[in-house]
């Protein structure tokens, strides 16, 4: 083991750097998760010292969400949010990546690929501003809906809450479809051109070839994305939720992220956002282990 970790010193260095950033950024801050026990109160001085010194309160925080009228309405908004993305931009980038494998036009490619995953690149702060241009009462979207004929007057679209996920879930698939199709893309280039060759052999046409070369070779990747995205599935992202809420689709808008920013931060309730932070990644870790296992007893596919 000595001579083995002698024979690597070079490339244990090269990692190092890795292993600091993960000791100290991921690790070492799970202690603070002991906030969401004690009913901590933020003062001057020492921040391990106020909070190892707080008064233990168990399950209390924990209690109080989900006994408040608040429980129902986030999970209701964070699952809605998020299960909506998720059966909208899943399937997208698989398609637009057998799409973009179908084209021969090279320069036509590139150009789709460049335009699609770029939104991947801006921040929300730049998308949330586009989304609400794009939403406005002079909007193209109701320019468009009113020369359809769809439509008397414009349609306020973030100031009515039913409108809301939708919007979300449109968002999110237009930002990251195209960075997402990356993945797949990758995964179709490593497959073996002899079998689309021997396909066309038999008989198949390109979309049997899809169905039973493509798609096959596919499913390995889509499965691990699969089990990655339902173990996030209560993270409905903070970002857009926050910079596309407002006061009229509140009771749309608050997810758990929010909600917890909300209480944490500007109401100052640090214990009680602890509490509500923890419960969101302990059932994402349910979630994903759930979600894993029963993907290698029907699939044989799995994450670990």
């Amino acid at each position: 083991m000595k001579q083995r970790l002698f024979e690597q010193r070079y490339l244990l260095l090269l990692l190092a750097p890795a292993v600091i950033w993960a000791v100290f950024f991921a690790y070492l801050p799970m202690a603070g998760l002991y906030m969401a026990f004690v009913n901590y109160q933020a003062s001057l001085g020492n921040f391990w010292g106020n909070l190892f010194q707080s008064e233990f309160v168990g399950m209390d925080w924990f209690n109080y969400f989900f006994s408040n009228g608040d429980f129902l309405v986030i999970m209701r908004n964070t699952l809605a949010s998020t299960l909506l993305t998720l059966v909208i931009s899943f399937p997208v980038p698989i398609v637009i990546a057998i799409a973009l494998n179908e084209v021969r036009g090279a320069l036509f490619k590139r150009t789709v690929q460049t335009v699609s995953y770029l939104p991947h690149f801006i921040s929300w702060v730049i998308a949330a501003n586009i989304v609400v241009t794009v939403l406005s009462s002079d909007g193209i979207v109701n320019k468009l809906l009113q020369w359809l004929n769809l439509t008397d007057a414009s349609i306020l679209f973030l100031q009515e809450g039913k409108y809301f996920w939708w919007i979300i879930a449109l968002g999110n698939t237009w930002k990251e479809m195209g960075y997402s199709a990356i993945l797949y893309l990758a995964a179709i280039s490593s497959i073996n051109q002899e079998l689309y060759e021997a396909a066309r052999v038999d008989g198949a046409g390109r979309f049997k070839q899809i169905v039973y070369v493509t798609l096959p070779h596919l499913k390995p990747t889509i499965v691990i994305l699969l089990i990655l995205s339902l173990g996030g599935v209560l993270n409905a992202g903070f970002d857009q939720h926050y910079l596309l809420g407002n006061g009229l689709n509140l009771g749309y808008s608050d997810v758990l992220s929010t909600y917890s920013f909300r209480y944490g931060l500007q109401n100052s309730m640090f214990s009680y956002a602890s509490a509500v932070g923890l419960f969101n990644s302990v059932v994402a870790f349910i979630l994903v282990v759930i979600v894993n296992y029963a993907s290698k007893k029907l699939n044989n596919q799995s994450l670990f």
